[in-house]
């Protein structure tokens, strides 16, 4: 089974809480918008600390260091493909235009011979957390829901 970690960065504004997301990149989610937002995170090996990974799949993602502050355990989650996520919310602020996402390579168009690097997260947006809800993948919105909790 594959276990990921990540940081759901939160900020209060006037119209409440916002979230930052992440779309994800590559070919498959290039004309998706529901449903193929994420929080900065990534898979990690079982001898890694999960809050270390989600601290290092963060900065990998978005190319920016974690703002400083105290992570608060968002608990864990199963998603649809059985993989495990686990997340920390953190209060903190960043310009989506400072934003340098790392990058994969992936064989495009399949099978044809050709690798292709991609953007981990081709955009970045700060969302209040309804928006967030119909943006951000399925398995990931309990996430979400715990963080309006603990507002």
């Amino acid at each position: 089974m594959k276990h990921s970690a990540g940081i759901l960065l939160f900020r209060c504004a006037e119209a409440g809480v916002e979230v930052l997301l992440g779309h994800m990149g590559g070919p498959f989610w290039a004309r998706k918008d529901a449903g193929a937002w994420s929080m900065p995170k990534g898979e990690y090996e079982p001898d890694e600390e999960p809050v270390a990974a989600a601290r290092r799949e963060f900065t990998e993602e978005l190319g920016l260091p974690v703002p400083a502050g105290d992570l608060v355990e968002l608990g864990t989650v199963r998603q649809s493909g059985g993989k495990t996520v686990t997340a920390w919310a953190l209060a903190g602020d960043l310009d989506p235009a400072a934003v340098v996402p790392g990058t994969f390579e992936l064989e495009w168009p399949p099978r044809s011979g050709r690798v292709r690097e991609f953007p981990e997260v081709d955009r970045v947006a700060w969302f209040p957390l309804s928006e967030a809800a119909e943006k951000i993948v399925g398995g990931q919105r309990a996430f979400l829901d715990r963080l309006a909790g603990l507002a």
